[in-house]
């Protein structure tokens, strides 16, 4: 058996407060990482086991460790440098710092104390801190300097340096919807197809959806609609690769008609297999078991 198909791989967030831990923790979760804020790391041993146990579902996490956790913490190189031996372990450390003047400025952006130093000076805080950390920089694979970087251009570098290791990373949802149930809030990209030529007026179609052939040749034979296909496959080819460079994990686009049955459908079918060519696809159609007038 390879080996490698059952590592487990843990990711380890860890580094100055303030220095960007909780935008990183959202990057990998994008990324398809199980992700834990504020993991003990006196737990980390049996944290470790509880990962190999569980199947697939917990192979690849991403957990914060930090000061937060008190005296535990100081147990955290000891159980890295341990766990580091065991065969078919995989773990990374990833360190965020800041310069003291950055970190300080961003505590006072966010009026919030140090934790080492509450209701104190921020600065004392700080280098309290980055002596306890120092052991553990030293352990570190990546360590990131945040200090001119926007949460977006962290999570671009997360994405650029860690998804290597992910297959189907960036993922398109293709939906379908009806206006009449309201608009979809999650949808990065909306199309309004209602003024494509509607099968709800022909009666052998009127019970039937866009999973029909019949529906979907219908709507797919008017002129309407292959100059739209033709227009719209030109724009979802420049736009994609745009979100992808963008560090974007995953796009969704919508296509909405009257009510979510007939036109929306044929249109999330259609290019929900056209970018499964080159991307992972998922479809979904919202509205299309809700009953018709």
């Amino acid at each position: 058996m390879d080996n490698r198909q059952e590592e487990t791989e843990l990711i380890i967030i860890t580094g100055m407060s303030g220095a960007g831990k909780t935008v990183a923790i959202q990057s990998f979760e994008d990324l398809g990482f199980f992700t834990i804020d504020n993991l003990p790391p006196a737990l980390l041993p049996t944290f470790i086991k509880l990962m190999r146990d569980s199947g697939k579902s917990m192979k690849r996490v991403a957990a914060v460790m930090d000061l937060r956790g008190g005296d535990f913490f100081d147990s955290l190189v000891e159980s890295i440098d341990h766990l580091s031996q065991e065969p078919n372990v995989s773990i990374t450390v990833l360190f965020l710092d800041a310069e003291n003047q950055t970190l300080v400025s961003r505590y006072k952006e966010t009026r919030r104390s140090h934790p080492l130093s509450p209701g104190g000076l921020v600065l004392g805080g700080i280098k309290k801190e980055r002596d306890m950390l120092s052991d553990l920089q030293g352990r570190a694979q990546f360590k990131y300097n945040t200090s001119n970087m926007s949460p977006r251009e962290l999570k671009e570098k997360i994405i650029a340096d860690f998804s290597s290791k992910t297959s189907n990373v960036f993922t398109v949802n293709v939906m379908s919807f009806g206006f009449k149930h309201g608009m979809p809030i999650d949808a990065d990209l909306v199309f309004d197809v209602r003024f494509l030529p509607n099968p709800y007026y022909i009666e052998e179609l009127n019970p039937l959806s866009g999973l029909d052939e019949r529906v979907s040749s219908y709507v797919l034979k008017w002129q309407e609609t292959q100059t739209l296909i033709e227009k719209l496959t030109d724009l979802l080819q420049f736009m994609i690769p745009q979100y992808k460079n963008e560090g974007k994990a995953q796009l969704v686009i919508a296509f909405g008609c009257t009510g979510g049955q007939h036109r929306s459908v044929t249109l999330a079918e259609y290019y929900g297999k056209l970018l499964a060519e080159n991307n992972k696809v998922i479809i979904t159609h919202r509205d299309v078991k809700i009953r018709k007038d």
